[in-house]
C-alpha cells in the first residue's frame, strides 16, 4: 500500500485560495527551529510532518533524490511515476501530493532562495536552470541511468548531511558548496543540457518564463513581456519559436490555464470572479479562451476534477 507523506514549496497567493495551506521551510524541521534556510536530510517513511495535502511552500526550492521505492508525485496536476534513482525537483509556489510505499528511501534538499544566492551576483541563477521554474512535461524528472552518476550524487549528499550534524566553522559555507555541487551535477545530466550549453537565446527564454511565474495573472501579452525585457516583440517570438519550437504566446497560455485550473480546483471562486481576478473582459471571452485550449468548459473541469 501507498502511504501519503510530506514534501515541499510556493509564493505568495491570494485570500481566494487560502485553503490551499502554504507550509513555510521550517515546517519541515524536526527540531522545531525557526529561522532555517535550509534542510538535509535522509527520505523516509518516517518522514511525516503531518500536513495536508495538496499544498504549497513559500520561498523555498527542493531536490528529493529516490534511491528505493515507488509511488506517484502529483505537481500542478501532472503526475510522475516515483522509482529509484529519480531525481525531482519542486520550485515555490506549486501545488503538490506525495503518494508514496513504505519502502521509500531517498535523500532531500531544501534551500530558500536567499541561501542559495549568498555570494552570488545573479540573481537570475534558479531561473536559468532547466528544472525550476518550467512547466507540466517541460519538466520530467532526472532518472540517472549510470552507476557513477548515482554514487556521486549520493556521495554528495551524504557528505552534507554529514556537514550538517557538526557544529563547525563555516558550516553553513559548506553545505552551500555541497548544494552547488549537487545541482551541477543534476544540471549536466538533465536533457535540455546535454548537447550544448545556455545561450543567450536559451537565457532570454528563461528570463521570460521567469516573468511568466511572476505576472501571469496580469494577462500580459508578448507584446507587454517583450517591453519588460527590453526586446522587439519579434525577436523575442523568433527566439523562442527557434528554440523550444513553441510560441511566446503558448508559454503565456500554459501558465494562465494552469492559473484557471489552480482557482477552480483549489478556490470556491465563481468562474465569473476568476475570470475577473485574472484580467479577463468579461466571462464568455475567459469561458471560451479556458475551452478553446482544453476542450472543456470551466465549469465542465471543475465538475471533473471534483471526482478525481
Amino acid at each position: 500500500m501507498f502511504e501519503t507523506l510530506i514534501l515541499l514549496e510556493s509564493f505568495f497567493y491570494p485570500d481566494s485560495m487560502k485553503h490551499v495551506p502554504i507550509y513555510s521551510i521550517d515546517k519541515f524541521n524536526s527540531k522545531q527551529e525557526l529561522g532555517i534556510q535550509y534542510q538535509i536530510d535522509v527520505f523516509d517513511k518516517n518522514r511525516d510532518f503531518k500536513v495536508s495535502y495538496p499544498h504549497r511552500h513559500d520561498d523555498f526550492y527542493e531536490i528529493l533524490y529516490i534511491t528505493q521505492g515507488a509511488g506517484i508525485y502529483t505537481i500542478d496536476f501532472q503526475q510522475y511515476e516515483i522509482k529509484a534513482n529519480t531525481v525531482f525537483f519542486l520550485s515555490p509556489g506549486q501545488i503538490h501530493e506525495l503518494k508514496l510505499s513504505d519502502d521509500i528511501k531517498g535523500f532531500i534538499f531544501l534551500f530558500t532562495s536567499a541561501f542559495y544566492h549568498v555570494n552570488k551576483t545573479d540573481l537570475f541563477k534558479l531561473f536559468e536552470l532547466p528544472f525550476f521554474y518550467t512547466l507540466g512535461k517541460e519538466t520530467p524528472p532526472l532518472f540517472l541511468q549510470h552507476s557513477n552518476q548515482r554514487n556521486l550524487l549520493t556521495e554528495f549528499f551524504e557528505k552534507a548531511i554529514r556537514e550538517n550534524e557538526q557544529d563547525l566553522a563555516e558550516k553553513d559555507d559548506a553545505i552551500r558548496a555541497f548544494l552547488d555541487l549537487i545541482l551541477i551535477h543534476c544540471k549536466r545530466l538533465y536533457p535540455e543540457f546535454l548537447d550544448e550549453k545556455m545561450s543567450r537565446g536559451k537565457l532570454l527564454v528563461k528570463r521570460l518564463k521567469q516573468l511568466i511565474e511572476k505576472k501571469c495573472r496580469e494577462n500580459f501579452s508578448v507584446k507587454e513581456y517583450a517591453g519588460l525585457l527590453n526586446v522587439a516583440p519579434s525577436y523575442l517570438s523568433e527566439t523562442v519559436k527557434n528554440l523550444t519550437g513553441r510560441t511566446s504566446s503558448d508559454l503565456i497560455n500554459d501558465r494562465m490555464i494552469l492559473e484557471i485550473k489552480r482557482m477552480l480546483v483549489h478556490s470556491e471562486l465563481t468562474v465569473s470572479e476568476i475570470a475577473f481576478q485574472l484580467h479577463f473582459a468579461d466571462q464568455s471571452y475567459f469561458s471560451k479562451y479556458f475551452k478553446k485550449l482544453t476542450q472543456l468548459s470551466p465549469l465542465e473541469f471543475r465538475a471533473k476534477a471534483s471526482k478525481m
